[in-house]
């Protein structure tokens, strides 16, 4: 995955002539501008993970259908390889380890949150399940009105069509495994 920012416009642009949506189209089923999106197809743009899961929201598609890259029958993945998809000003990263393969209906990411940093995921489409497992941190997940705090080596998994809040809670990095599963 040398080339993110390649791979996401290439994507967008496939997926949206595939359906036969223009840039209007596409703006108005996603929220995100058409000069947005016409920077991001021509690998101008470096979307943010709010941006990139309102684009998949609104086609209807897996977050890493946009960021996936050529699949191959043997793949090592070393996740600090992989260029992050960073947000809430380089506090919190997302890498793409083995983005959405629709015969397998999931994707992995490992996520990093530095102190301090809360990030607020809208809802995913009905049917979309998170599996969480924290590797280092404390990190406090907030799913609709229900608040868990999840330790090192523990897992939570909820349906994700409520907006759910990450949150550091601790004074070290927070780093966990994220699964989306698509049913």
């Amino acid at each position: 995955m040398e080339n993110i920012q390649k791979n996401i416009g290439e994507n967008l642009r496939n997926i949206r002539k595939n359906r036969g949506f223009s840039l209007d189209a596409t703006s108005e089923l996603t929220g995100v501008s058409k000069a947005m999106l016409g920077q991001i197809e021509r690998g101008e743009s470096n979307p943010t993970v709010t941006t990139l899961w309102k684009i998949a929201s609104g086609l209807q598609v897996s977050f890493s259908s946009l960021i996936k890259d050529e699949p191959s029958d043997l793949l090592f993945v070393d996740y600090k390889s992989i260029p992050p998809i960073v947000e809430s000003n380089g506090e919190y990263r997302v890498y793409p380890i083995f983005p959405f393969d629709p015969r397998k209906k999931f994707e992995i990411f490992i996520v990093e949150m530095d102190p301090g940093c809360q990030h607020l995921s809208e809802k995913h489409n009905d049917g979309v399940e998170e599996y969480i497992t924290v590797l280092k941190g404390e990190l406090e997940i907030q799913i609709g009105e229900q608040s868990r705090q999840v330790s090192p080596g523990n897992s939570i998994r909820f349906l994700a069509n409520k907006n759910h809040t990450y949150k550091n809670i601790g004074t070290d990095l927070v780093e966990y495994q994220a699964v989306m599963y698509y049913l």
